[in-house]
């Protein structure tokens, strides 16, 4: 079938954090199979590894995630207390621009869109011109730990809190197969009720917060490592109870639109067991986002066929 002849097939990214890195298998497994997205739509960690995709920078992506380590994404959490965010995210930025500055959106060779949420209103904002870098740090601006980018005149955070999963942009732009990537799809457990919560109520610990007391720097730097990947006896540090709750809202919102508007074909990576913070676990979420769409690939195909012109 000649290239000309395939209808145009668009992408939508979801988000989820440290999971989001699967999108680099299923990107990688597509091009492979000769199915690369016309379009992008990507909200959060989805429009980073879309971004790098339209530009031609997924092996560099997947370079980088691969060489993550614990103490290394400690490092780039450049933490400022006295601001609207946790982590002021100047040194990603830093990273995002060595890799993709002077990229306009607007001039990529692929449509892309990010999807960001405006504060106060709540509007989606849809960023398709302009800086790619800046349209990135808006989209992942999860609220409370970065600090939220101004756009045009208005502040913008996370996307993933109006649009988790952004296939109505790639209808709106024009696809005729909508791919979605929904990486939260096999937390089967989630949205549940529990009737009888006495049954479940633990002692709270008592003098949880004795660190305060420390004065040296490494009970400081101790203390930080603690609110950003929590206690070791399971309790979720500060930057792990944000991120649960905008994961809960956004599973919520995902399962609402996806149900008003479905894509043509689901790609679920079981990525259920990996953390939210777990960024050092690039490699397993690349196999897992590469086996869930290479089990897909078949069904897009024939979906390529029966719409070709």
């Amino acid at each position: 079938m000649s290239s000309l002849a395939r209808p145009t097939i668009g992408i939508a990214l979801g988000g989820g954090a440290a999971r989001g890195w699967a999108h680099i298998g299923v990107l990688k497994t597509l091009i492979e199979a000769g199915l690369e997205p016309d379009i992008v739509a990507g909200t959060s960690i989805g429009a980073v590894a879309g971004a790098c995709y339209v530009t031609g920078r997924i092996d560099a992506l997947e370079d980088f995630a691969c060489g993550l380590t614990r103490r290394r994404i400690f490092g780039f959490l450049d933490v400022n207390f006295a601001g609207s965010g946790l982590i002021t995210g100047q040194r990603l930025s830093t990273r995002l621009e060595h890799h993709l500055q002077g990229f306009a959106i607007e001039r990529l060779e692929r449509k892309f869109v990010a999807v960001a949420t405006e504060l106060g209103t709540g509007h989606e904002v849809w960023l398709n011109k302009g800086s790619l870098v800046n349209a990135l740090k808006a989209s992942f601006a999860l609220p409370g730990i970065f600090r939220p980018v101004q756009i045009n005149g208005r502040w913008l955070i996370d996307g993933a809190l109006v649009n988790p999963i952004p296939v109505s942009v790639c209808r709106a732009l024009g696809a005729r197969i909508v791919i979605a990537v929904n990486l939260n799809n096999d937390l089967f457990s989630k949205g549940g009720v529990i009737h009888d919560q006495e049954a479940f109520a633990e002692p709270s610990s008592p003098a949880d917060g004795a660190e305060l007391l420390g004065s040296n720097g490494r009970a400081a730097v101790h203390l930080l490592h603690r609110q950003i990947f929590g206690r070791g006896n399971g309790a979720p540090g500060m930057s792990a109870v944000m991120m649960d709750a905008i994961n809960i809202t956004q599973d919520r919102i995902a399962r609402s639109r996806l149900a008003g508007d479905p894509p043509d074909i689901s790609i679920g990576p079981k990525t259920g067991g990996i953390g939210l913070f777990d960024f050092h676990r690039a490699r397993e979420a690349i196999e897992l986002g590469a086996r869930a769409a290479e089990k897909q690939i078949d069904e897009i195909k024939m979906a390529v066929r029966a719409l070709a012109a």
